[in-house]
């Protein structure tokens, strides 16, 4: 058995003949809070190489022209050629976050044993805040340089996208679907680099307008494939292949979409080519400090790392749909 004194006057519902009722709850905190998207868990992670964590792309082989490259059979003479490199780097960022556990509180919650997992939880809740923040940023960072920061944030996926150069609009007249499968077939028809986009991201409401679409013009039901998470997202036929329509809470769209005004960005990425370069541990650490003069517990979840999207001016492309 065990015993506690319980207030009566401060917790009693309800006080009678035979009954006395106190409040009491549920020990499952209800909690559907958004917490992680799938471009975090679907990019590719890969260790520094350093501080800023550097690279090489190379943009061209050394290939001559048809008129250097055929040559007299009996008077050979060949053209020197040389492949062209060039240095990348990604600047490395810091993501902090605490929590402090007061002395206090958590005997207090011992003793009263209903909460006993909360601890826990908001541990756990603290590293996936950050890490939401991470997912947010990884799309919306607002830095505008990898060779020359800004800013403490990423240089988020979008703006590296953007600045890349392949943008087009579909505007309120052309379809939606035409607009996304034309241009994926302009990148794989480049006839300079291998490209192979291997998914479209846009928010849920655009990826709605196309489902919509789909079934008002063509009666045509869009089929289904698995990606992180056990999710199951629509997908689209393109010159690329089946390419899941991935929901993204963290990517935006300004107006009211049917105003004719309203702009909703659509990303296709080659998931390949964007990279999370980690410095220590891919994943947050959690670090506990001494107590504080209050006697508060105090535990501190950091990362390191910075997004990098490669060949962001061919590989990848930004379709912004006007409706």
């Amino acid at each position: 058995m065990n015993t506690r004194f319980v207030d009566l006057h401060a917790a009693a519902d309800y006080m009678g003949p035979g009954a006395i009722e106190i409040d009491l709850y549920q020990k499952e905190i209800f909690d559907i809070v958004k917490r992680r998207g799938a471009f975090g868990q679907r990019i590719v992670n890969v260790p520094a190489t350093g501080h800023p964590s550097r690279f090489f792309e190379e943009t061209a082989i050394p290939s001559p022209t048809a008129a250097n490259a055929f040559v007299d059979p009996r008077n050979i003479a060949a053209t020197t050629v040389a492949p062209t490199r060039v240095e990348r780097s990604v600047p490395l960022k810091a993501l902090v976050s605490q929590i402090n556990y007061n002395l206090f509180d958590i005997e207090l919650g011992n003793q009263q044993e209903q909460f006993a997992f909360m601890q826990a939880k908001d541990l756990k809740d603290a590293v996936d805040g950050l890490m939401r923040t991470h997912d947010v940023s990884l799309w919306n960072g607002n830095d505008t340089s990898l060779s020359t920061p800004t800013t403490l944030q990423y240089f988020g996926a979008a703006g590296q996208i953007s600045s890349g150069g392949q943008v087009i609009t579909v505007p309120t007249t052309e379809s939606i679907v035409d607009g996304l499968k034309s241009q994926v077939a302009a990148m794989v028809a480049n006839s300079s680099y291998e490209v192979r986009p291997t998914a479209i991201y846009a928010n849920p409401v655009l990826l709605d307008l196309i489902d919509r679409e789909m079934k008002q013009e063509f009666n045509v039901v869009l089929s289904t494939t698995q990606v992180a998470g056990g999710l199951t997202v629509k997908t689209l036929s393109t010159q690329a292949g089946e390419l899941p329509l991935i929901p993204e809470w963290a990517l935006g769209y300004t107006g009211t979409p049917g105003s004719g005004t309203a702009n909703l960005p659509a990303y296709i990425v080659t998931e390949d080519l964007i990279e999370y370069h980690w410095l220590t541990d891919v994943n947050p650490r959690v670090f506990q400090l001494g107590l504080s003069g209050n006697l508060a517990r105090q535990l501190v979840v950091v990362k390191f790392g910075g997004v990098v999207v490669k060949g962001a001016g061919y590989a990848h492309s930004l379709v912004n749909v006007t409706r």
